[in-house]
């Protein structure tokens, strides 16, 4: 076993991080599932572009509202029954949702009421899930590392879940592909319930709304957290939504159908992890707030790429490109985000790290659908993609006065070693899927 690979998983050697990835493994595969499947159904029912946006903006940007009370809420109840109430829940919604399509009652209405459900769901979870993260790993020494696998398994359930999906579409329908995904929420339930973490000390009760306050207050009054959500916002709203667009693609640009839906999905979701497996064997800090700019601009250059082919091949091989870069961005942002917070602000910072990446999505998803329903899903792509590029420029001229602020901050926190044999910070600036 090489020095590299070992390097790579060493944050594999904590309990409960094992029995969450593994619960998350099964779950993820089957979230994959469904959001291929009711994107399909989306189109096949209606031949909308636009609906495929107000689907994806009903399923994500519930987010944006409910993570910043969740965020706080982390901060002070216990992040554990937090995550298992949302996972609980997310069964529920998606037991429902496959009740209504094995019966053939589902409506493009029931779809969004449901989407709705889940994002509001997620609002929960990922800020809960995100700041519980350093209690599975027992500190902050494997947290990058944690942070990089975790986006691994998130974008290897990304490439196994739509090859899935479409296969099952195609032979049998969407029907049972909602009913494994409810199935698989049980792996996870049951990992949780495995678990042997100490109790969370409680935070002190108080105003929730000034716990609000005071996590934006604390964002703003950093330039490094500040820029860096500033950052995701606009690759979030402008170029992520991308995906929301592949059903177009994959019938009216590229002449496909559900498996070709699947084989677009998993080469960006192979791509993600190609990055996010390269992101957690970096054992050095040096550089990585030029990859973070890179990686912007090359996300963008891919999409303008992607959106102007109309071959199979060329376009699944862009797609691993402009999933590596994007997850690159992504995954690195959540890192130095979490190494920089502090822990009392941990919640409410993972809170705002939400909104900006699940809760900007959805705006650019229904805006894009809205672009691609007049003038056409690759045109929308293309200026999804030039938006990056612009972005990528803005972060460029930001890096040096980034670097000069957030050395001298790990420095007094004593991580600067930690950060470099991790995962690791962008300039280093950047936090964590």
């Amino acid at each position: 076993m090489s020095l590299r690979f070992r390097l790579a998983f060493r944050a594999l050697r904590h309990r409960d991080l094992r029995l969450f990835f593994s619960g998350q493994a099964v779950s993820l595969v089957g979230t994959w599932m469904q959001q291929v499947a009711t994107s399909w159904l989306v189109y096949r029912l209606t031949d909308s572009a636009l609906l495929l946006g107000v689907i994806a903006f009903a399923s994500q940007f519930p987010s944006f509202i409910m993570a910043p009370f969740a965020g706080a809420l982390a901060d002070r109840w216990s992040r554990y029954r937090m995550v298992v109430a949302a996972q609980s829940l997310a069964m529920t919604q998606a037991t429902v949702l496959a009740v209504l399509v094995i019966t053939d009652l589902v409506t493009v209405t029931h779809l969004i009421v449901l989407s709705v459900v889940l994002g509001l769901v997620n609002g929960i979870d990922v800020p809960a899930r995100q700041a519980l993260m350093i209690r599975l790993v027992d500190g902050s020494e494997d947290l990058p590392n944690a942070i990089a696998l975790n986006s691994s398994m998130f974008n290897a359930a990304r490439l196994v879940g739509p090859a899935l999906a479409g296969v099952l579409i195609g032979w049998i329908g969407e029907g049972p592909v909602f009913v494994i995904n409810a199935v698989s929420y049980l792996a996870v339930l049951w990992a949780l319930a495995r678990m042997k973490m100490g109790r969370q000390r409680g935070r002190p009760a108080g105003s929730v709304l000034r716990a609000m306050s005071d996590g934006f207050s604390y964002a703003l009054r950093s330039p490094p957290i500040r820029d860096l959500l500033v950052l995701l916002s606009i690759i979030s709203l402008v170029g992520i939504p991308y995906v929301v667009l592949f059903p177009v693609f994959a019938r009216d640009v590229l002449g496909g159908g559900a498996q070709t839906l699947g084989l677009l999905t998993a080469c960006a979701g192979g791509g993600s992890l190609i990055g996010a497996l390269g992101l957690a064997s970096r054992s050095s800090v040096r550089g990585l707030g030029r990859v973070i700019a890179w990686g912007s601009g090359v996300f963008g250059l891919s999409l303008v790429l992607f959106a102007v082919s109309t071959h199979v091949v060329l376009s699944c091989a862009l797609l691993v490109v402009s999933g590596c870069s994007m997850i690159v961005v992504t995954a690195s942002t959540n890192t130095v985000l979490q190494t920089l917070v502090t822990e009392e602000m941990r919640g409410r910072i993972m809170s705002l790290y939400t909104m900006a990446f699940v809760g900007m999505t959805p705006l650019g998803g229904l805006v894009g659908g809205a672009i691609a329903e007049r003038i056409g899903g690759p045109t929308a792509v293309v200026l999804g993609g030039l938006g990056c590029v612009a972005a990528s420029i803005w972060t460029f001229s930001r890096l040096p006065a980034l670097r000069a602020i957030v050395r001298p901050i790990y420095a007094e926190k004593g991580i600067i070693p930690e950060v470099a044999v991790g995962l690791q910070s962008a300039s280093e600036m950047r936090p964590r899927a």
